[in-house]
């Protein structure tokens, strides 16, 4: 089924109230289902740790100590889920010598469930992507790129749902534009559709047909640029109505706390990003009531 049809067929910490529309003061039900989402963004094949002599990042990030603080996280809540939004590839030697094979072996074994796709993912081309999709044992998930005619068709899904103690999770991807960041010869006839159309189309199939609790975004799309015209995160939450969480990508933009949104249903939603090359993972929890309602806590933790 070919992409079009398929969619036309979704370190500090700051609560949110409401997924449901019921703030935390207003539930009669205690809060008694806990899910967790970490997650990375722009970690361009920064697998080791900074030395303790780095200007910026002294001694921080590392793959060993994200691996260590999500399996203690993990033990702590086994309803946790694991994402990223995208940019895993190019910025160490790492990449210039496996190619891409290494990050994505690291990433399965930490159990990400899933990641939308970079400008940086095609730097070794449409064909060097996909030549690695075999070390990948997550889920690629992008929505507003189509790969008709291209080696990824059908090996890259729009949206991806997760059931965790009950809860129904939605997850869709978005890329940025193509043209102007990659050369042609790189993407090849890989075609960029409207994020905003195609995020609508997304959260209304996950919230209407797929029943989902929460829906969230992985979005490459930067978090906010001068221009107005260049489609970002916090324009694109408050365009959409049914996404509670957008994680965010490209800008490496550093968040004190996510930034609280109110989206085109007068509700408020979050966005987050934690900046580059893995020195921070975000972590946002998510507490359910009987009905279904929620409250939410957003935490940036130094790796």
């Amino acid at each position: 089924m070919k992409r079009r049809t398929f969619l036309k067929n979704l370190s500090a910490s700051g609560t949110l109230a409401g997924l449901g529309g019921l703030s935390l003061e207003s539930c009669v039900n205690p809060y008694r289902k806990h899910i967790t989402i970490l997650h990375t963004n722009d970690v361009h094949s920064h697998i080791d740790a900074f030395p303790k002599d780095h200007s910026q990042f002294p001694g921080l990030g590392g793959l060993a100590r994200r691996a260590t603080l999500v399996e203690q996280i993990r033990s702590e809540n086994p309803n946790t889920l694991l994402f990223d939004a995208g940019d895993i590839f190019q910025g160490t030697p790492y990449f210039n010598f496996y190619g891409g094979e290494l990050e994505f072996k690291l990433m399965s074994k930490l159990k990400y469930d899933a990641a939308t796709i970079g400008n940086h993912d095609f730097d070794n081309g449409i064909d060097g992507l996909h030549a690695q999709l075999p070390h990948a044992n997550f889920e690629l998930l992008s929505a507003n790129y189509d790969f008709t005619n291209t080696v990824l068709d059908g090996f890259v899904k729009p949206y991806r749902t997760y059931l965790l103690d009950g809860i129904k999770i939605g997850v869709y991807g978005l890329g940025i534009q193509l043209k102007g960041l990659v050369t042609q010869e790189l993407y090849k006839e890989t075609q960029y559709l409207d994020p905003y159309d195609v995020a609508y189309d997304c959260e209304r199939i996950l919230k209407k047909q797929e029943q989902c609790d929460m829906i969230i975004c992985l979005s490459h799309l930067g978090y906010q640029y001068q221009q107005e015209d260049r489609p970002n995160d916090l324009e694109l939450a408050s365009k959409t109505k049914y996404t509670n969480l957008f994680i965010g990508g490209h800008t490496h933009t550093f968040l004190d706390k996510p930034t609280v949104v109110k989206n085109n249903a007068d509700d408020h939603v979050l966005v987050n990003q934690v900046g580059c090359f893995g020195v921070h993972l975000g972590r946002i929890d998510f507490y359910f009531d009987a009905l279904k309602n929620s409250t939410s806590k957003g935490t940036h933790i130094t790796v």
